[in-house]
């Protein structure tokens, strides 16, 4: 089993624990890429137990505006560093920066490199490029003006490539978006 905070529904800020199953029988509920399989470092679980749940999720078939997130654009790790909660069960955002072409595979891996002081805690965190409006400069190479909460979902970190490095493994929404995608 794992247990799952969820936020209750109607109740921002009001937390319900529920539990989903890892295995039914001998075999796993969870669901590996399907094509890197057990050399991807994330997986997906159904979520069976969601009555009275709201969910606020990251959209991997949407993960927002199209701004350019390159080299030395600032990122946050939106997650629980050490556990650690802000605020009732609210993720903790720890900031960095892009530090490799993110349209580059790193070590032909659908990962990109990051510049975060990380921590224990914070694999699967999301990572998303924010903004509170303003001017963007756009993938496409146009610039945009937006207004008010710009946040585009750029993947899921998964760990430093070592203990001694701030240097985070980010994998793409793009792999995510395949594993969601084999999902019935």
């Amino acid at each position: 089993m794992i247990r799952i905070v969820h936020n209750a529904a109607g109740k921002l800020g009001v937390w319900v624990l529920r539990d989903e199953p890892l295995y039914v029988g001998e075999s796993p509920t969870w669901r590996e890429h399907p094509e890197l399989g057990a050399n991807a470092d994330f997986v997906s679980i159904p979520l069976t137990a969601l009555s009275d749940v709201e969910l606020y999720p990251y959209d991997v078939n949407n993960p927002g505006p199209s701004i350019r997130c390159g080299p030395a654009q600032t990122i946050s790790v939106v997650g629980f560093p050490f556990g650690i909660q802000a605020g009732g069960s609210l993720a903790v955002w720890a900031t960095g920066f892009v530090a490799s072409e993110p349209d580059i595979d790193f070590q032909n891996l659908p990962v990109f490199l990051i510049d975060c002081r990380s921590r224990q805690g914070q694999s699967g965190s999301a990572v998303i490029a924010y903004g509170n409006g303003g001017t963007f400069a756009m993938e496409d190479g146009s610039t945009a003006i937006m207004a008010g909460e710009v946040i585009r979902l750029l993947g899921i970190y998964s760990g430093r490539i070592n203990e001694q490095s701030d240097l985070g493994i980010v994998w793409k929404t793009s792999a995510l978006k395949e594993l969601v995608s084999t999902i019935k």
